[in-house]
This record gives C-alpha cells, structure tokens and sequence, in this order.
C-alpha cells in the first residue's frame, strides 16, 4: 500500500490538493496529515479525490469543533484524530503527531513500523533505533505550503510512502501558483 504523508499546509488548499494527485497519480491509497492543517476549508477540495485522509493537528490548531464536525459529513473519508493517531494501513503500525520530539520518543519505544511528524518544514526520512534493539522508520514530509522551512527555500514537499517495500520518498510538489 502507498501512502501520501504530508504536514504543515496551513490553509494552503491548492497545495494540498496538488500534492494528494501526484501521490494518487503514483498509487496511494491513503493521505496522512502530520498536522497544522488549520481549517475545514482547507480540506475540502480534497474530499472530491476521494481518498481516505487521517489528520492530526500541531500547533496552529485552528477551528477543531469545525474539523470534528467536518468528520462526521465525510462517511469515514476524513478522520480527524486530534493530537495523535495510532494507525493500521497496509498491515504497519503507524503513529502520527506533530512535534518532532513527541515522533522521536515514540519511534524509540518499538511499537511502531512508521512515525510520522511536521512542525520543522524540513523534509527528513531516517530510521530511529529503539529500546527493543529494532528499528522505526521516522518520518517528517516538510511543508506542503512550503512556508517558512529554516535555512532553505521555500519549497513545498510531501512524502511518498510505500508500506510493502518501507521506502519513503521525499517529494517536491510540482505546483504552479494560479494567475491573479
């Protein structure tokens, strides 16, 4: 199963959008939203690709009533988690936050195949050694917006997961700002 992991779209819906085709164009079958999505509005061009999106929100939090009730209209397309999730996709235990050093102390205990975070607009894959002497891939996808990433430009990028083989890829969206 591939998966679309992105973070930090911070109302940026043409963004978001454009990063979820490109994931489905190459096979994705799910969206995870590493948080800082802001608002509903934010979504909702993305329920018409219909595909299911787990989100998580982060430190801009937003209207959360409005994301919950936003939930609860999409027949199981949107969940919307709170501040973390715990996820089964493709036969992978995969838990999901915003703040990197929350994803960093989780991947170390050994429950998880895959942690994902946002927070820092930087795009990093690595794996994470744990207390049970295994592995877990960590995770953070950037900014989707491709806003205010420290010491680079201002690139969007996403991630493109497939949970069969574990390889994660960082991608950098192919989007054109619409004309004024």
């Amino acid at each position: 199963m591939k998966i679309c992991i992105v973070s930090d779209s911070h109302d940026r819906s043409d963004q978001l959008v454009a990063a979820i085709v490109e994931a489905q164009a190459s096979g994705a079958q799910a969206v995870i939203h590493c948080g800082d999505l802001i608002g509903v509005n934010t979504l909702r061009s993305s329920f018409k690709l219909g595909i299911p999106i787990h989100a998580v929100h982060g430190n801009n939090i937003g209207d959360v009533a409005a994301l919950y009730r936003m939930m609860a209209k999409t027949g199981g397309q949107f969940t919307y988690h709170g501040q973390e999730a715990l996820l089964e996709l493709g036969g992978r235990r995969i838990f999901v936050t915003h703040m990197p050093h929350h994803g960093q102390a989780f991947a170390c205990t050994g429950d998880y195949d895959l942690v994902c975070h946002g927070h820092s607009h930087v795009a990093q894959v690595g794996k994470q050694t744990t207390v049970k002497g295994s592995e877990c891939w960590l995770v953070n996808p950037g900014s989707v917006a491709g806003i205010d990433a420290p010491g680079v430009d201002a690139i969007p990028t996403w991630i493109l997961g497939d949970l069969e083989k574990m390889t994660f890829e960082i991608r950098t969206l192919q989007y054109a700002e619409p004309e004024a």
